[in-house]
């Protein structure tokens, strides 16, 4: 009888499946990518524990306890010293930039003052807006100031080997004193948000267009390309600004994050930061033929700009690799120039080189969508 379960009937539908996940190869493509660049990003490239960090010493004092301290930090994997200031100045330029993770500062009395038992002071300034990045380093720090001049102070000076420690180290936890992680997310949040709205939505615009058949309105339009992608464009930036706006209301009076640099500078790098994604967003809508296709490329977008952004993880605790992956995607630079405008004041002289780099990747976007958008005309 008809109604009854047919086995041969299953198979028959079950094959037709198979046969047009074949056919969509880009669906098909996408559903065995997912979740291998998953699997590869998780296994390799994540990393909690973030070492050779990047760091400064602006020493003051060249004695042989000065080089073993610094040695000592190198051998903990956690220090990579990569600056020498000449001047303090210099060393606050390279932290409010974000150069180094740390600056140590050894005063210029400091062995002479070890050697007399006067306890002298090392100050480690820490970058603080990730405390997730530099918790673990500080922490074997510590440590290690406990044990790092033993063989050092031998013979007459084995009697300044105290139960604590020769020396005070005083750690310095900058732009963000109390460790609140909300001073990281929150800002943080504003550029995911806008990766994630700004490519998707702009993916399924023209998808829309072509699935509900009025893409033919569009190419019987007098209207160029430019024209047409910047009409597509330009509501989703207003769109993008009040998102923002949202979102540093917030910040500012639920989370109570610090906005000590100018917003008006942050308007004038948000404009090329939604650009560049919208961009990316017009590209996939000239790849893809139907709207499931269209959030299909957008998420593949959006999984590594978030996880190899430095969001969620600390960035230099990636791999090399993955960490050059992460310097081509916009949301690296936008988090680096949002966590500087709003928690370290930066102005626009520190961020030029990662506003330039979102500039760079929006110019070659904007040139793919309008290429793929004449193919698309053709």
């Amino acid at each position: 009888m008809g109604d009854r379960f047919n086995f041969r009937r299953l198979a028959a539908l079950i094959r037709k499946e198979f046969i047009q996940m074949r056919r969509d190869k880009l669906t098909f493509a996408m559903m065995l990518g997912v979740p291998i660049m998953q699997l590869l990003l998780f296994g390799y490239a994540i990393n909690s524990d973030p070492k050779h960090l990047a760091t400064a010493v602006f020493a003051q004092d060249h004695s042989i306890f000065t080089r073993s301290f610094i040695k000592a930090m190198e051998n903990t994997d956690y220090f990579q010293i990569t600056e020498r200031p000449e001047t303090r100045e210099e060393a606050d330029r390279l932290i409010s930039r974000g150069t180094v993770q740390f600056v140590v500062q050894i005063p210029p009395n400091f062995s002479r003052d070890l050697v007399r038992g006067a306890e002298p002071q090392i100050l480690l300034d820490a970058d603080a807006t990730d405390p997730a990045a530099a918790g673990n380093a500080i922490a074997a720090l510590r440590v290690l100031a406990t044990t790092a001049l033993n063989r050092d102070l031998t013979g007459p000076l084995a009697s300044r080997i105290p139960a604590a420690t020769p020396f005070d180290l005083v750690v310095h936890p900058r732009y963000n004193s109390e460790n609140r992680t909300q001073y990281n997310i929150v800002p943080g949040i504003i550029g995911v948000i806008l990766t994630m709205t700004m490519v998707m939505f702009t993916a399924l615009a023209m998808t829309r267009e072509i699935e509900r058949g009025t893409m033919e309105n569009l190419l019987t339009m007098p209207a160029r390309p430019l024209e047409v992608m910047m009409g597509k464009i330009i509501p989703y930036i207003v769109v993008g600004y009040i998102q923002t706006a949202l979102v540093l209301v917030a910040a500012r009076f639920l989370f109570e994050v610090p906005m000590i640099g100018s917003l008006i500078l942050l308007s004038a790098v948000l404009l090329i930061f939604v650009a560049a994604n919208l961009a990316v967003g017009f590209t996939f809508s000239t790849l893809a033929r139907n709207q499931l296709q269209a959030v299909q490329m957008a998420v593949f977008f959006f999984l590594p700009s978030i996880l190899l952004s430095g969001f969620m993880f600390p960035f230099r605790g990636m791999p090399v690799w993955a960490q050059w992956i992460g310097e081509v995607l916009p949301l690296t630079h936008f988090l680096r120039i949002i966590r500087g405008i709003l928690l370290k004041g930066n102005g626009i002289v520190d961020i030029q080189t990662d506003t330039g780099a979102i500039m760079i990747f929006f110019v070659a976007a904007t040139v793919v969508a309008m290429n793929r958008y004449r193919q698309t005309l053709d």
